[in-house]
């Protein structure tokens, strides 16, 4: 293993877990919802993970791809990839809209403060990013990553040993009283990996591009993938644990943060809205560039006007948004794991009859 094999690795789980994992809603409505069997859920979506990662990362190495889209443009063909490079542009808007509904939501829970407020504030912080470059502050916030992982990882392992019902009575009530984003949770499993890997591969495309060995990238994504299926299997086992107590509940891990001690809830709130600003910068980042140059004046009112409009969008509320946005931009995400399966299949064929033909003629 090597360096570039790690510093993908840590960028491919840096992209996923974004805000909406880390407030627990995402696994909560993908895998905790549906039981015990959710646990095995985890394990499907790790496999998942680390099989795309790998592939995605590879395919951009071979290529020394400078865009994501010029993967695109390989997996389904020019026009058919601009269509779907589109699609995914707007879906990953619908991502900044549910972070700024996770942002009302915070203030809400941990500061009995209205949700607009919350949403306000953080509009306003994204669109002054926006519009003003303020690159230093993403790269701030971006340490916070690490120190959040690790409150996650501390709360949830904390939860784990703290449960005090049965696990048959937890079993009944994650299935009772939990909405989920799909009625099988194979199919929930399924979603998650695939909306994840739809938001993830234009970062994890160009991150490829900059390995120079296919191999080493590849290593990456599946190093990336694996990590990506232990935190969420963690995550998944805290919050059924506690189940019986988180519920209609918008922040799960701010819960349980909580019952641990007050001045730990309200750090965890403040790393949460750093988390959630992250995100929706980047996401709001991504789809007012595909549509005007970055720092121009037309992606400046452009990005101003988008996100006011993604404010008023995320009144839908957060949970109720998760449960929308993600399941949706999943079933898209779809598309992109069949034409990397497909080509998977198809490089493999390849390999082998030029093996066969090697055989044939000494």
């Amino acid at each position: 293993m090597n360096k570039q094999s790690i510093q993908i690795a840590l960028a491919y789980i840096s992209v996923v877990i974004g805000g909406g994992f880390a407030s627990g809603q995402e696994v909560l409505q993908f895998f905790t919802g549906y039981g015990l069997i959710g646990v095995v859920g985890t394990l499907v979506s790790g496999v998942l993970f680390a099989f795309l990662g790998m592939q995605i990362a590879r395919m951009s190495s071979q290529m020394q791809a400078d865009s994501h889209k010029e993967v695109l443009y390989s997996l389904f063909g020019k026009r058919l990839g601009l269509v779907v490079d589109v699609v995914l542009s707007f879906f990953l808007y619908g991502v900044g809209v549910v972070m700024l509904a996770g942002a009302g939501s915070i203030f809400v829970q941990q500061y009995e403060l209205p949700t607009l407020l919350g949403g306000a504030m953080m509009t306003v912080l994204v669109i002054a990013t926006l519009c003003l470059n303020v690159r230093r502050i993403i790269d701030l916030i971006s340490v916070v990553m690490p120190f959040l992982l690790a409150m996650v990882l501390i709360i949830t392992t904390y939860s784990i040993f703290s449960y005090n019902a049965s696990i048959e009575t937890l079993d009944a009530v994650a299935r009772e009283s939990n909405e989920t984003v799909s009625s099988n949770w194979l199919v929930g499993a399924l979603l998650y990996a695939s909306f994840n890997i739809a938001v993830g591969f234009p970062m994890l495309a160009v991150i490829g591009g900059l390995t120079k060995d296919p191999k080493a990238a590849g290593l990456g994504g599946v190093i990336g993938g694996f990590g990506l299926g232990a935190l969420i299997l963690l995550l998944n086992i805290g919050l059924f644990a506690n189940i019986n107590q988180l519920q209609g509940v918008e922040m799960p891990t701010l819960a349980l943060s909580g019952r641990i001690s007050p001045v730990l809830s309200v750090v965890m709130s403040v790393a949460l809205v750093c988390m959630i600003y992250s995100t929706a910068v980047g996401m709001f980042f991504a789809f007012s560039a595909r549509f005007a140059k970055p720092e121009s004046n037309r992606f400046k009112l452009f990005s101003a006007v988008t996100v006011c409009i993604g404010l008023a969008l995320s009144l839908g509320g957060f949970s109720k948004l998760v449960g929308t946005v993600y399941p949706l931009l999943g079933y898209v995400g779809f598309a992109l794991i069949l034409a990397i399966g497909f080509s998977w299949m198809r490089r493999r064929s390849a390999v082998k009859a030029q093996k066969t033909e090697l055989k044939t003629y000494p």
